[in-house]
């Protein structure tokens, strides 16, 4: 199973990468209200591959981490964490400035097997996967975890998104190395 993962998303990084020749942007310039389709609603006909893809590319572009969420409108509690976020536009903004998301519909009328056959197993609705820019995954949550009570938590999400960013990962990297260093001198 790990190897499919891995072969899927390494064919996703090189598909990625050839539709990518575009130029570096930064997140500045990527209104938040221009977020993309597949950012914004489950819908059971768009084509998760290509939705990755331009994920990819977008998170490559704008040095993000990838974050999927998988879940359908059917969810009640994908709904509650639409309305969380709605809610709180701070938390909002530190989710779409750290990570590209996007939403893969799971659903009656399309379980999309093809594409969550390449992920590990999903524990309830909504789950969410980080992934790097390059396809690495690095997580599979359980929304569960982010609830205080019956409620989405405030410090859970946001000790979440800041534990996966791309700025944390790297700090987290250069410590590792500063200490590795450290103890070979």
């Amino acid at each position: 199973m790990k190897f499919l993962i891995a072969g899927l998303l390494s064919i996703l990084l090189l598909l990625s990468q050839q539709a990518n020749s575009a130029t570096s942007t930064s997140i500045d310039k990527l209104p938040l209200a221009d977020l993309p389709e597949y950012s914004k609603v489950y819908d059971d006909t768009r084509d998760p591959f290509q939705d990755a893809r331009d994920a990819l590319a977008l998170a490559q572009q704008t040095n993000r981490q990838v974050l999927i969420e998988i879940g359908g409108n059917w969810c009640t509690w994908c709904h509650k964490v639409d309305n969380f976020l709605a809610n709180n536009p701070d938390i909002y903004q530190t989710l779409h400035e750290n990570y590209v998301l996007l939403k893969v519909n799971v659903s009656d009328s399309n379980e999309n097997e093809a594409f969550m056959s390449g992920l590990p197993p999903v524990l309830g609705y909504p789950h969410m996967y980080i992934s790097t820019a390059q396809g690495k995954m690095l997580l599979s949550k359980d929304t569960a975890e982010l609830l205080s009570g019956d409620n989405y938590s405030r410090s859970n999400w946001l000790a979440f998104l800041d534990k996966w960013s791309l700025k944390q990962q790297n700090t987290s990297k250069q410590l590792s190395n500063n200490t590795q260093q450290s103890t070979e001198e």
